[in-house]
């Protein structure tokens, strides 16, 4: 097979691009990656050191939006991308919100209270991994962790706002599929995938491809269960067309 995926099991930006692939219905192969050690294969193969990244036929494709764009130009059939000028437009100022609204917040407001709960995240890093991984985690996690939480700006502070940016941008969807029923035209889009994608570690939707835990954090819980109604428009998206 010549297309393969470098990605994070966790990432929602990875998930962006696996729902579109599996959306295509294209062939292609995961390469799951290590937060931290990825570098050592990021930086052979883009000119970032960002997931996701598409090798299709030797050509390479990195960023989920750039990704997607790739995706419809080269495999138009179900495409997510409105055939529409303007339509096109508003889709990708959808995702480009999402991207910044819902994506890099969501990431900080779950992680800071993930990476507390070692027992819960490792194993969300090291799925689908090499059989060494769990203990090389469980070993180095005192040195990840405050690793990932200065890169990412993750503490008290910042998780705090962002949790009132994702409330933000949860009632705004919300009022948006209250009078339509999908974000952009009168069929599924990248705009609700990315939606979709993007809130999903908060609603842990089958299909994903992660193994969910019974529990979650209990101030990410609380705040889904307040979410709860607002919520369930992306649970039946997920459910329909992932």
């Amino acid at each position: 097979m010549n297309r393969v995926l470098y990605q994070f099991p966790i990432s929602h930006y990875c998930e962006k691009v696996r729902w579109a692939m599996d959306y295509k219905g294209l062939d292609y192969k995961l390469k799951n990656l290590l937060p931290g050690l990825h570098l050592r294969t990021t930086k052979k193969i883009a000119a970032k050191s960002y997931v996701p990244i598409l090798i299709d036929d030797g050509e390479q494709i990195q960023n989920s939006h750039v990704i997607l764009n790739y995706l419809d130009e080269k495999y138009p059939d179900k495409p997510l991308s409105p055939q529409d000028p303007t339509l096109f437009e508003k889709a990708l100022e959808w995702e480009k919100y999402c991207d910044i609204e819902i994506g890099v917040h969501v990431r900080r407001f779950c992680y800071h209270y993930l990476l507390s709960e070692p027992k819960t995240v490792i194993p969300f890093f090291t799925q689908g991994g090499p059989w060494w991984s769990p203990l090389f985690f469980k070993l180095f996690f005192f040195k990840l962790e405050p690793i990932m939480r200065k890169v990412m700006s993750i503490d008290e502070a910042g998780a705090n706002k962002s949790e009132i940016k994702i409330q933000q941008a949860i009632d705004t969807l919300y009022a948006e599929y209250e009078q339509r029923e999908f974000l952009v035209g009168d069929q599924f889009g990248r705009a609700d995938l990315t939606a979709c994608a993007l809130l999903a570690p908060l609603i842990m939707p089958q299909g994903y491809g992660l193994d969910w835990p019974e529990v979650m954090p209990a101030k990410l819980q609380a705040f889904v269960d307040k979410n709860d109604k607002k919520l369930e428009r992306f649970r039946q998206l997920y459910s329909e067309f992932r």
